[in-house]
Parts: structure tokens; C-alpha cells; sequence
């Protein structure tokens, strides 16, 4: 067919070559099914999302509301208010011992921001970043946007999933920029005592271009006593090549006031806010306020939240080894299990289907048992799921059955 003359062939888009491997999140699209499966009437239960079920703290409410009725609603400094800084850098000091001036911190809208800040500034094509895997499934695809390769490093269920000493020394190379390290762990909950996280560390000492990205995001869910620990004040003489990674969203459940903060040297801080200028500016002024009163307001909500996690894990996890087919470890922290479901692999369903993955055994429990979990193989460690605990401990006993009951079903 011939096009006539005031006809104009179809405009073909064409994606930027760096986000042409991307897409968009696994656990997005999984919570988007669930979503649609609720509105179509059906009882689904998500387990999938990394997001607390507690409401934001009221006084940091208030102080958001007393900035709009100020005025506190126009343009700040690009990477956060003096006050904010003030606070970050009294958090910083308080709870881990680390000292920083307001020209090596910075404030992003959400740490999520702070990690891509700290990429885009530092990666050239060919860097490395080495990745303690099954870890989050943004962050090989940040680098990739930044024209870095990600670089995973496996990280074993007999070793606790953590890193092997070992294994990061023959991860090393010359092109080695970053490793990206985050304790206690999405997916895993796995958290690093300092004896653990020493040999680490010792490593990077031995490799002065290899820098180090912790991502502290879940510091304050951490369970059964086990003390807290981050890289820089466990080791002073790596915090000139550390960015320390935190924020508001997890600890405060303030996930959608998007406010991430940062600590490390500051030719890195400048670099990092030369990226932000030229996106976002400055985090929401009103968020800044909030996340002031909550770093700087009253501790206690933390202990209880942190304890109520904690009885919900357990219910989580000894319910699932009480399934055939299912293991579990029992994680230090966070608010996620890592179930290994390999003992069903092979098994088929009533319709005779067969659970050939644990991708297929995540689509069999949401499907037709209307729970939404995540496999292991979008976090790069497979056969295993994601199960998130940040929900009701009603809903948790609902969804333990539902797949104890969905594991029966198999043959």
C-alpha cells in the first residue's frame, strides 16, 4: 500500500541503548497482577512488597504540616536543608559512631536516589560494581544505566548468605570501582556481626581503587540482640572511599515521604550533587521537615516496631519449615525469609502442570491460592521466594496456610 501525499510513515520509537536490556521490576509487575486480582474480587494476601504496614510517626506528621502552614514550600539546597544535614549528622554520630561535616552528607528523595547519585558520579563504561547476590533487583540495573557491569558474587545459604572473603578477593579486578553491600539484607534478611564483616573489609584494604557502597537502609530492623554494625566505623580507615547509605522510609515507615541520605567524603558529595542538580533539585521540603522530627524526635517507636518484626519472622519462618518441600533460614533482620522451595521442584499441580521453578511455583501460589510472594530467580539466586512480613500477623497465619495448604496440592 502506497502512502498518499500527505501521509507520513508511523514514527518509530527507539530507546536509549542503556535501558534496551531493562525492565521494569519483577516485583512490580507481580504486585500489579495481585492488585488486579483484588479488584476482581479475589482474597489476595501481598507478601511481596518492601514496605512497612506501620504509619509514619505522628510527630513527624505534625512537622510536615506546621512547614506547609509556614511556608516551607519552595526550593531548598539542592541536597538537603542545613537542618536536615544537622540532623543526619547527629544520627550519624549517635547511633554509629561516625562523624561527618554538612559538606559530606547528602539527601536525596529516597536512598534508592542517593545509590543512583553515587553511580551515575562515578561510573565510566567498563567499571565494575561487585554485588553480594541475591541482593535487590534494582541495583545491577542502576549501574547499568550508569554504563557500569555489574559483577555478582554468590553468596551461599550454608555461609548465611553472606559474602565470602575469599570469593570478593577473586571478584577483584582492576576495573573494580565499587562493591555494593547491604546488611541486614533485602532479599535475604542476612545481617554481618563485625567478626563477619571484618575479613570483608580486609580485602578492601587491600585494593585502595576498590570502594565500598553500605546500604544501611534496614539498620534498625535487626533481631535477637545482634548489634549493628556498618563498614566505615568497624574499619575509619575505608570511610575515605565509603558511602554510607541510609534513610527515613524502612525504620520510620515513611516510604513515600522519599527522603535517602548519604555520608562520605565530600569530592564524592560534590560529584553526587553535581548528578542531582540536573534531575531532581532538591528532596521535598516538606518531606525534609518530617524526616527531621523523625530522626530527631523520640526513639522508642523503633524497639517496638523492631520487636513486633521480630514475632512476626518467627511465625513466618516455623510455619514454613513445617511444610514439606519448603526450608527456611531464620534471618537476622530486615523484614523478608528466603524459602528455599527446591524440594518442590519436579512436583506437579492437580491440573498437572509442573512446578518446573520457582517462578512457576510463585505464579501457582498467586493464581490459585491468591498469595503474592516473589521468586528468588528476580534477586539472582534461585530456588527460593521472597516473602515479605510487613503485614498483619493475621494475615501472615492466612497466607502460611494458604501456601501450606497450595504445597499439598502437589504431587
Amino acid at each position: 500500500m502506497r502512502l498518499g501525499r500527505d501521509q507520513a510513515p508511523a514514527p518509530t520509537f527507539r530507546p536509549a541503548q542503556r535501558i534496551s536490556a531493562i525492565g521494569v521490576s519483577e516485583i512490580l509487575k507481580i504486585g500489579a497482577v495481585a492488585q488486579r486480582l483484588k479488584r476482581e474480587g479475589r482474597p489476595v494476601i501481598v507478601l511481596g512488597a518492601g514496605e512497612p504496614d506501620f504509619d509514619t510517626p505522628d510527630h513527624a506528621k505534625d512537622a510536615a504540616e506546621r512547614a506547609i502552614r509556614a511556608g516551607q514550600t519552595k526550593y531548598t539546597i539542592l541536597d538537603g536543608t542545613v537542618e536536615l544535614k544537622a540532623a543526619i549528622a547527629e544520627k550519624f554520630r549517635r547511633e554509629n559512631d561516625l562523624v561527618y561535616a554538612a559538606d559530606e552528607i547528602t539527601a536525596g528523595a529516597g536512598a534508592k536516589q542517593v545509590i543512583h547519585n553515587g553511580f551515575m558520579a562515578t561510573l565510566s563504561p567498563g567499571d565494575e560494581v561487585i554485588l553480594a547476590a541475591p541482593y535487590w533487583t534494582s541495583y545491577a540495573d542502576m549501574v547499568r544505566i550508569a554504563d557500569g557491569t555489574p559483577v555478582d558474587v554468590l553468596c551461599r545459604e550454608e555461609s548465611g548468605f553472606r559474602l565470602d572473603a575469599a570469593d570478593l578477593e577473586r571478584a577483584i579486578t582492576p576495573k573494580t570501582r565499587w562493591l555494593l553491600l547491604n546488611s541486614p539484607s533485602n532479599p535475604t534478611g542476612a545481617a554481618y556481626s563485625a567478626e563477619q564483616l571484618r575479613p570483608i573489609l580486609d580485602v578492601l584494604k587491600r585494593h585502595p581503587h576498590a570502594w565500598l557502597m553500605a546500604d544501611d537502609i534496614y539498620e534498625h530492623l535487626i533481631y535477637d540482640g545482634m548489634p549493628f554494625v556498618t563498614a566505615a566505623a568497624l574499619e575509619p580507615s575505608l570511610k575515605s572511599r565509603t558511602l554510607t547509605v541510609n534513610g527515613v522510609s524502612k525504620a520510620y515507615a515513611m516510604t513515600g515521604w522519599r527522603v535517602g541520605y548519604g555520608g562520605g567524603p565530600r569530592e564524592l558529595i560534590a560529584a553526587m550533587a553535581v548528578v542531582q542538580s540536573q534531575s531532581t533539585t532538591n528532596p521535598s521540603s516538606v518531606s525534609q521537615a518530617a524526616a527531621i522530627a523523625a530522626l530527631t524526635g523520640p526513639q522508642g517507636i523503633l524497639i517496638e516496631r523492631r520487636t513486633a518484626f521480630q514475632r512476626r519472622r518467627d511465625i513466618v519462618v516455623d510455619a514454613l519449615n513445617a511444610i514439606d518441600g519448603v526450608t527456611c533460614r531464620r534471618p537476622e533482620g530486615a523484614f523478608y525469609t528466603y524459602a528455599s522451595c527446591a524440594g518442590l521442584i519436579g512436583r506437579r499441580t492437580p491440573d498437572g502442570a509442573t512446578i518446573d521453578s520457582d517462578a512457576a511455583f510463585c505464579r501457582f501460589l498467586l493464581e490459585r491460592h491468591d498469595v503474592a510472594v516473589v521468586p528468588g530467580s528476580c534477586f539472582g539466586l534461585a530456588p527460593y521466594f521472597r516473602l515479605s512480613y510487613a503485614t498483619s500477623e493475621q494475615n501472615l497465619r492466612e497466607a502460611v496456610m494458604r501456601i501450606a495448604k497450595a504445597c499439598r496440592e502437589l504431587s
